[in-house]
C-alpha cells in the first residue's frame, strides 16, 4: 500500500534522483509522488533524464500524474528546498541552460556535492561514459527500440503478477544481469565513472543513466548510481548526519526500504 502524504515527512539532507522518464508510459509516477510527499530533503539533486524528450518526440504522452510530479518538485523549490538539475541525454536540450538559476532551481552540466561528512562527490548523469551514445547514434536508436520492447513485455507480465497478488519484478533488470555483454558494459561504465572522480581529485561519484542502482568502492573511490524510476524506483539518500543509503521505494512499503546502507563509507568532517 502506498503511504499517505499526510504522514509526518522523513527529513533528509540530500536526495539524488535520476532517470524518471516523465513522458513515457513506463514511468512509475505513482510511487515517485509518494516518495516526494513522504520525504523532505534540504537539497534535491536531479541527475538527468527527468523528462524523456526523446520519447515525447516519437509519441506524445503526458498524463496528469506526470504533471503532478513536476508541480510537486517545483513546490519544494518554492518552499525552500534547493533543487540542482543536471540534464541527461534524454533531456539534453536543457543543457543550454547550464549555469543559470531560477529561484531555488539551478541547472548545472555537472556538480560537486560535499556531504555532511566532508566527502566530495562528482555528480553527473553518466552518458559521458557511454561510448554508444557518444559515437554511434544508430546503435543508440536500436538499443532504445529493444529496451522499449522489453518494457512492453515487462508491463504486461507485471499486470498479470499484480492480479495474482505478486509484487513488481523487473524483466529488464533481470536480462541486464544475465547478458554477458551487458554486464561487461556495466563494469566498464562503473570503472570509467570512478576513474573520472579520481582524476578530479574527488572522493566519489554519483550518477544514473544505466538504470542499475549500486553503491560500491572501486580502487578507493566511492561509486554510487541512484538507479531509476522505470525499473527499480530507487533513490540515493544522504541523511542529516551525512550517511549515504540507497533506498528502493517500491519495496519500502513491504518493510525493506534500504538496499545498500553505507555506514562504513565516509570520513569525519
Amino acid at each position: 500500500m502506498i503511504a499517505s502524504p499526510k504522514q509526518p515527512p522523513i527529513r533528509v539532507r540530500t536526495a539524488f534522483l535520476s532517470d524518471i522518464h516523465l513522458g513515457t508510459r513506463e514511468c512509475r509516477a505513482d510511487l515517485l509522488l509518494d516518495f516526494l510527499h513522504r520525504v523532505q530533503p534540504e537539497q534535491l539533486i536531479l541527475i538527468g533524464d527527468i523528462v524523456d524528450m526523446w520519447s515525447m518526440r516519437r509519441s506524445f504522452y503526458w498524463p496528469q500524474s506526470h504533471n503532478n510530479v513536476l508541480r510537486t518538485i517545483l513546490g519544494k523549490a518554492k518552499h525552500g528546498t534547493r533543487i540542482i538539475y543536471i540534464p541527461g541525454n534524454h533531456d539534453i536540450d536543457l543543457r543550454e541552460f547550464a549555469g543559470m538559476a531560477f529561484g531555488n532551481l539551478e541547472v548545472h552540466r555537472s556538480y560537486v556535492h560535499t556531504t555532511a561528512r566532508n566527502l566530495k562527490l562528482l555528480v553527473l548523469h553518466g552518458d559521458e561514459f557511454d561510448g554508444v551514445v557518444k559515437c554511434s547514434r544508430w546503435l543508440t536508436t536500436l538499443g532504445s527500440w529493444a529496451y522499449d520492447l522489453t518494457m512492453l513485455i515487462n508491463n504486461h507480465f507485471n499486470s498479470i503478477r499484480h492480479r495474482l497478488g505478486y509484487r513488481y519484478w523487473s524483466l529488464a533488470s533481470y536480462l541486464k544481469s544475465k547478458v554477458g555483454n551487458a554486464m561487461q558494459y556495466v563494469h566498464s561504465f562503473e570503472q570509467a565513472a570512478a576513474h573520472e572522480a579520481r582524476r578530479q581529485g574527488l572522493d566519489g561519484i554519483v550518477c544514473g543513466h544505466i538504470h542499475r542502482p549500486q553503491m560500491t568502492t572501486i580502487d578507493g573511490v566511492l561509486y554510487c548510481n541512484d538507479g531509476d524510476w522505470v525499473e527499480n524506483c530507487t533513490v540515493l539518500i544522504e541523511d542529516r548526519s551525512g550517511e549515504l543509503e540507497l533506498w528502493n521505494w517500491a519495496e519500502s512499503h513491504s518493510g525493506v526500504p534500504i538496499l545498500h546502507p553505507a555506514a562504513s563509507v565516509g570520513r569525519a568532517a
